[in-house]
């Protein structure tokens, strides 16, 4: 990893921003729009999950102008460049589009965009989240037509054939910790296809659905982490195992100074944007199925054991009245104002953590 000025270091505490696909639009639509929202709610930065959300041609005068705007008003600008697993490319058919037939180079041309405008740390993920399939096949690590090995090896060939491109721009593309692969299989793929090209985007609440624990799953992680999505979960026993809710941070099982401690230490650079659920739903832990804990190869006793615990945890909590139970959470209304309160209590809660972290009163 590129080595960070000590005094920088010392000087400034991590960044809190939000994912701009998910910030509620405020008077003006578009990526101009996200940047001034943003700034109003008092945040320090915008996650574009996508290139094409601030231009959707990527015209370079559109780019330059989010550029721009997010210089003037202090915030960073991280974005997106598509999936790297080839059995999910089908899924974003407008990075084929870009490339005139080639998923590839359009996923160069999006590298080389960003790259002009600065943005040379880009976010990439393995699979989406399948609403609507029964049970565990909502994870395309369950796929039965693609055994999850074979998605793995065909994403590490993607990496490696992006690699000149990336080395070119002086880029990073940064994998997410999705609820679908696991951080050990992260970690494996960064150090095979070469940290000098790709690194780690640390979903820190995503973890917890491949029953790993935040903190453990940090350590993991840390020597890689280049950029962050920020959220906290309820767990609740289920029929089928334990279910997983998204909560604002600070309210769920997460143990956010453990996790900050370690961010600190290993990787102070790095930006902290607060994902904020758009709708209500559940992802499913089913602990209790062998085939289940058989796609879980590196998990540990212990580590299981820690989930559950925070589990047990948790549903004391909900019965002192200090967390809100599973129905309620599932029930919540998600409007606009109830995300925007989701964006800015965690946002409060994480500057209060990182203060304590790294002992700055101002966070």
């Amino acid at each position: 990893m590129s080595t960070v000025n000590a005094s920088t270091i010392l000087r400034t505490s991590p960044k809190v921003g939000v994912d701009g696909r998910k910030l509620p639009e405020g008077a003006e639509p578009g990526g101009l729009g996200r940047l001034r929202h943003a700034a109003e709610l008092g945040l320090d930065g915008v996650f574009f999950r996508s290139m094409f959300e601030m231009s959707e041609t990527l015209d370079p005068g559109e780019l330059r102008e989010v550029r721009a705007l997010a210089d003037e008003l202090g915030l960073y600008l991280e974005a997106g460049v598509g999936k790297v697993n080839p059995y999910a490319t089908p899924e974003t058919p407008e990075i084929r589009i870009l490339g005139d037939g080639d998923y590839l180079r359009g996923m160069e041309r999006m590298i080389r965009a960003a790259a002009d405008i600065g943005i040379h740390e880009l976010w990439t993920g393995t699979a989406n989240y399948k609403f609507g399939l029964p049970g565990y096949f909502v994870f395309d690590r369950f796929r039965t037509d693609a055994p999850w090995p074979d998605q793995l090896t065909a994403t590490v060939k993607v990496l490696k054939s992006l690699a000149p491109v990336l080395n070119a721009t002086g880029s990073h593309i940064n994998l997410e910790t999705h609820e679908e692969i696991t951080s050990f299989e992260l970690v494996r793929i960064v150090e095979e296809v070469g940290p000098d090209t790709v690194g780690i985007t640390f979903d820190i609440g995503n973890v917890l659905v491949r029953a790993e624990d935040p903190v453990q799953a940090a350590q993991r992680v840390a020597p890689y982490v280049r950029m962050s999505h920020v959220k906290d979960a309820g767990l609740y026993f289920t029929d089928f195992g334990i279910g997983h809710q998204l909560v604002p941070v600070g309210q769920g099982v997460i143990d956010w100074e453990g996790v900050f401690g370690v961010l600190w230490r290993e990787a102070p650079h790095v930006n902290l944007s607060i994902e904020n659920p758009q709708l209500r739903f559940e992802m499913p832990l089913h602990i209790y199925d062998p085939t289940w804990r058989a796609a879980h190869p590196d998990l540990t006793t212990d580590e299981l054991a820690a989930i559950v615990q925070m589990t047990v945890t948790h549903e004391s909590r909900i019965r002192n009245g200090l967390a809100p139970a599973r129905e309620q959470v599932y029930a919540a209304p998600c409007e606009s104002e109830d995300q925007l309160a989701f964006i800015t209590e965690s946002a409060a809660f994480i500057r209060e953590t990182l203060a304590k972290v790294t002992g700055r009163g101002d966070g």
